[in-house]
């Protein structure tokens, strides 16, 4: 099996394991996920449909109002959560959301985009102690 290790900030610390699910463009925060199921409901997302929870949420950043962490947290209080995230680059709607979720959080790549090396499917390894992501790409 093919494995590659990434490395940027540890942001919330803890370690979790599980299958990617990369959203290069980002989920929108309203109207993105549903809250009681944790599937992005987004028009033309290219990931609508797909289940947040349990997955390594994969993003460049947020994307749309304040209210972005909202619906995440909202969706957690159901019990559908990503069981970590990996963002490109932190900004302040992601930090919110990944304090309040409190999942381990890798962030702000300089040399790489976690967007091009991961793939929806691959398994995927946060280490939000020492910024290390480790994933085991799916077609080895």
């Amino acid at each position: 099996m093919e494995k590659i290790t990434i490395k940027a900030r540890g942001a919330i610390k803890g370690i979790a394991e599980g299958e990617a699910l990369v959203c290069p463009e980002s989920i929108q925060g309203w109207a993105g996920v549903d809250d009681h199921t944790g599937n992005i409901i987004e028009k033309g997302h290219s990931q609508e449909g797909k289940c947040i929870n349990d997955k390594i949420l994969i993003l460049p950043c947020s994307k749309g109002s304040n209210g972005w962490s909202c619906h995440f947290h909202s969706a957690q209080v159901k019990g559908k959560m990503p069981a970590g995230w990996v963002f490109t680059k932190m900004d302040s709607r992601a930090g919110v959301a990944a304090v309040v979720i409190d999942v381990p959080m890798v962030a702000d790549f300089e040399d790489v985009d976690p967007c091009e090396v991961i793939e929806t499917g691959d398994w995927v390894k946060v280490n939000g102690n020492t910024g290390e992501v480790e994933i085991t790409k799916k077609n080895s």
